[in-house]
């Protein structure tokens, strides 16, 4: 048995750098990103996301503060992570790309960090299968901001996914509406190795990567201090 836990562990030890080696740097940055993104926004609950909604979240997508180009291109541009709650947790993040849309234009092409709440499933489903805009393929609406929920709207509080955005320090609710999310097949690849499928990783069948360690510990911490699993 001895022997046996020795070799296993020698050859985990032997895997561990492999399946990392190809990760790149700007996707690990991407990942700490997301990780100081959310804390920095958590450690403000009267002005952040609502109990209710946080611990009740079945997906949670955060797409780091980047420069958006709606002023170039005539839309906005980011890359992010996803990650989903299991019944082993909260999952590996996979990859993803957000484009397109207004959301640009509404907080003014600004270093702007998004997250959007999936309520229930059928919005990663899509992900999962290719693509899909939001609003079109997933119903959705700006989140309510505060401590509790009590005055969303049934727009709100019927939505797959709410959406919001911190832009120049200030947290609020964004419509999304015609924004096109994808997964971001290479970043996966580069992170866990060829062939992975984004519905591996957000099932839980794929370990959470040392580099993740830290933002999924952050995400599960504060949905169960908000009433979750």
């Amino acid at each position: 048995m001895k022997i046996r836990f020795l070799l296993l562990t020698l050859l985990l030890a032997g895997m561990v750098p492999r399946v990392f080696a190809d990760a790149r740097q700007t996707d690990l940055d991407r990942i700490r990103s997301a990780r100081f993104a959310f804390e920095d926004i958590m450690n403000a609950p009267d002005k952040g996301i609502p109990q209710e909604l946080l611990s009740s979240a079945q997906c949670i997508a955060i797409i780091p503060a980047e420069k958006n180009l709606a002023f170039v291109f005539g839309g906005s541009y980011g890359r992010g992570l996803v990650t989903c709650h299991t019944a082993r947790g909260w999952s590996a993040p996979a990859f993803l790309m957000l484009s397109g849309g207004s959301f640009g234009f509404q907080i003014g092409g600004s270093s702007t960090d998004i997250i959007m709440i999936f309520r229930n499933h059928s919005g990663i489903d899509r992900l999962l299968s290719d693509k899909f805009k939001i609003g079109a393929d997933a119903s959705a609406a700006a989140g309510p901001v505060g401590r509790h929920a009590s005055a969303a709207t049934d727009a709100e509080m019927h939505a797959e996914i709410l959406t919001y955005s911190r832009s120049r320090g200030v947290f609020a609710g964004v419509s999304l509406n015609g924004a096109l999310v994808k997964p971001d097949q290479s970043a996966d690849e580069a992170l866990y190795g060829e062939n992975i499928l984004p519905k591996s990783i957000l099932d839980g069948h794929v370990p959470v990567p040392a580099p993740a360690q830290g933002l999924i510990d952050v995400i599960a911490r504060n949905v169960r201090a908000a009433g979750g699993k």
